[in-house]
């Protein structure tokens, strides 16, 4: 079975591609952990955010945006103690920064996803690389959806976490096509 070259031979990333990577999502606490995972993803790899994931939902309350939002300095303060997650300060208040324009955006959008979803016009993007060398590091979408986000105050989302994020929650169908995932995906 062919799957994308990235997802090489590591049970839980082959797991991540062949079960959730560009499957598109409205559900509005997976965006808002998606965009917390990517964000604290800049610089790292994502299997070793991937293989924090399950730590990062019991740290922020799973990912419940009302939840965040309320974190104090006090709560900070334990994160940042907080082995089984990316102790980057500003990393972690970017995540309650966030929750609280999720919020905003679930206000006046109706829903997060309604808001993420408008950058693809509500239809994901299908596209049809035959290698991850083809593959983008930005987009005018992400480039929009960056601008956008930061304009409404949130944090850690450049034009390249954004792609990342659009990638991962199935604004756009990013597999190689000859991925056995590539056409499953487009089906969806």
């Amino acid at each position: 079975m062919k799957r994308c070259a990235w997802a090489g031979e590591d049970t839980r990333m082959t797991a991540y591609h062949d079960a959730e990577w560009g499957v598109p999502l409205v559900d509005d606490l997976g965006l808002f952990e998606f965009l917390t995972l990517e964000g604290a993803q800049a610089g790292l790899s994502w299997s070793t955010i991937l293989n924090k994931r399950e730590t990062y939902r019991a740290a922020f309350a799973g990912f419940d945006p009302g939840r965040v939002a309320a974190f104090d300095a006090c709560r900070v303060g334990e994160l940042l103690r907080d082995p089984g997650i990316v102790r980057h300060r500003l990393k972690v208040e970017s995540t309650i920064v966030n929750a609280a324009k999720v919020l905003e955006a679930q206000r006046a959008f109706g829903s997060f996803a309604e808001y993420v979803w408008s950058f693809v016009g509500g239809v994901a993007i299908q596209n049809r690389w035959t290698s991850m060398a083809e593959l983008p590091a930005q987009t005018p979408e992400s480039r929009a959806m960056s601008r956008d986000m930061r304009r409404r105050g949130f944090k850690f989302v450049g034009p390249t976490t954004c792609y990342a994020f659009m990638q991962a929650v199935g604004l756009v169908n990013d597999h190689e096509v000859g991925c056995f995932r590539h056409a499953e995906v487009q089906a969806s």
